[in-house]
């Protein structure tokens, strides 16, 4: 969860619901999300294929489909 939605460079984030500039895979169903659906979790960064990284989000340049954010991961530092 969080509301984070800019990559760790800078890149806005694309809402999970649009298909513009880049469409989500068809897997990403809204149970892959915390948040209940892909139109809840807007454009915020999310893990939805567990993604050992951490976040990333789909980006809004027509160049770059994803990328990771800068989020800390709970457990992994004093985040939460």
């Amino acid at each position: 969860m969080g509301n984070v939605s800019m990559t760790a460079t800078g890149e806005q984030c694309q809402e999970w619901s649009s298909n513009t500039p880049h469409e989500p895979r068809s897997y990403f169903t809204d149970d892959k999300f915390p948040d209940g659906s892909r139109k809840a979790a807007k454009n915020y960064c999310r893990n939805p294929d567990d993604w050992s990284t951490g976040v990333w989000c789909y980006t809004m340049d027509p160049e770059k489909e994803f990328e990771a954010c800068d989020v800390p991961l709970c457990g992994k530092s004093s985040c939460c």
